[in-house]
């Protein structure tokens, strides 16, 4: 019977970036099911290079819990790492290698827990679902959740196994990306004034963004999140061609990171109000002044009530009701939302070590980790 360091090392061992394909690994998940008899499903991309995963253990019923990983990591390249990242590596008390915290760890200890599931007799089931794309905007369990909503044996709670310390997180931030496009109209920049400067007008918008997350930092704040407010951010911006040329196009991407309570839809108005108001005024003199902004992702936010029977259920198994809101985005939110499903956040290892170089997991929060599960086994099967 494998430990859950022992399967981390050969999840680790596949490197699923986003970019690339995760079908090693859910083969890999698959065949070690098996080797239990449970059967399982995959959902595909449309390209069928990319998979998510669900298996059901114990009886053919509604009810039970949904435990939830994504399989996917985030990129090496550019970052100094001292180890190989793809090869898990044992040092003092820390394993190390991509996507051990974030979050590998929580897949293998669910995958460590099958043996003592299986020869438990559970009075519920429990719904494993491992997904893909999460690292770049929750795509994979877009699919998998059709799946789940037409399936009559729906769990009564998810727990998300993203990297909390295996504290409670109740509450995280939605998040909408987009991109703005900006333009305007070209001329000789000797004659600047016989054109209308697009990057002019990206900045005006740039502006209206910062004015709106201003007014949102200086609101009514939410102590339990690092950040206590919602968010904007633009991170990326392109245009012009050459400098004597005064550019007719440019582009930004920019995000939305809501609290619960601030409707993004609202936000997002406002910011496409305000983007007519700015290219309106030019209109007269170019008929193609414009800003238009595209939503090219999104995902909602998570709130989980305190006194909810799942933070309960959950907090019994810890031993602790140490209760926490998370500033990243996880697909909890999603699953919430799209399942009318209670969820909540708890998995082993920091989010300060997730995405970085040397990324590691510590073998006691594995070890909590896999007593957490133990008990939810030993729980379900009283």
């Amino acid at each position: 019977m494998a430990s859950s360091e022992d399967i981390l090392a050969k999840l680790v061992s596949f490197p699923t970036i986003s970019k690339d394909s995760n079908a090693g690994l859910i083969d890999y998940i698959r065949n070690y099911l098996a080797d239990y008899d449970i059967e399982s499903i995959v959902v595909s991309n449309d390209e069928k290079n990319k998979f998510n995963l669900y298996a059901v253990i114990g009886p053919d019923k509604p009810g039970g819990v949904m435990l939830s990983g994504h399989t996917d990591v985030v990129p090496v390249e550019g970052q100094d790492w001292t180890v190989d990242p793809f090869c898990a590596s044992r040092q003092d008390d820390r394993i190390y290698g991509r996507g051990t915290t974030d979050m590998k760890g929580f897949v293998a200890c669910v995958l460590a827990m099958v043996p003592h599931a299986v020869a438990s007799r559970l009075t519920e089931p429990i719904h494993l679902v491992f997904s893909y794309d999460e690292e770049i905007g929750c795509i994979g369990i877009r699919g998998m959740l059709d799946v789940l909503e037409a399936d009559y044996a729906r769990p009564d709670f998810c727990i998300v196994g993203e990297p909390t310390s295996m504290k409670i997180g109740i509450a995280h931030k939605g998040k909408v990306g987009m991109t703005c496009r900006c333009h305007g109209a070209s001329a000789h920049s000797a004659l600047a004034t016989e054109g209308l400067n697009a990057i002019y007008l990206a900045c005006d918008m740039i502006a209206e963004i910062r004015k709106l997350h201003n007014q949102l930092a200086s609101g009514v704040l939410h102590e339990e999140f690092g950040v206590p407010h919602s968010t904007l951010h633009v991170g990326t911006i392109r245009g012009g061609t050459a400098l004597n040329i005064i550019p007719n196009y440019c582009e930004f991407k920019f995000e939305i990171r809501n609290l619960e309570g601030d409707s993004a839809e609202q936000l997002l108005k406002r910011l496409k109000d305000s983007a007519e108001t700015i290219a309106g005024q030019y209109r007269d003199k170019f008929e193609s002044s414009d800003i238009r902004i595209e939503v090219f992702n999104q995902y909602p936010a998570l709130r989980t009530e305190t006194d909810a029977q799942i933070v309960d259920f959950v907090s019994d198994l810890l031993g602790h009701k140490d209760i926490i809101g998370i500033d990243f985005g996880t697909e909890a939110g999603m699953i919430s939302s799209r399942l009318s499903m209670p969820a909540v956040v708890c998995g082993p290892g920091s989010m300060d070590q997730g995405h970085k170089p040397d990324e590691y997991i510590l073998i006691s929060e594995l070890n909590r980790c896999d007593t957490f599960l133990s008990r939810l086994v030993d729980r379900i099967a009283q």
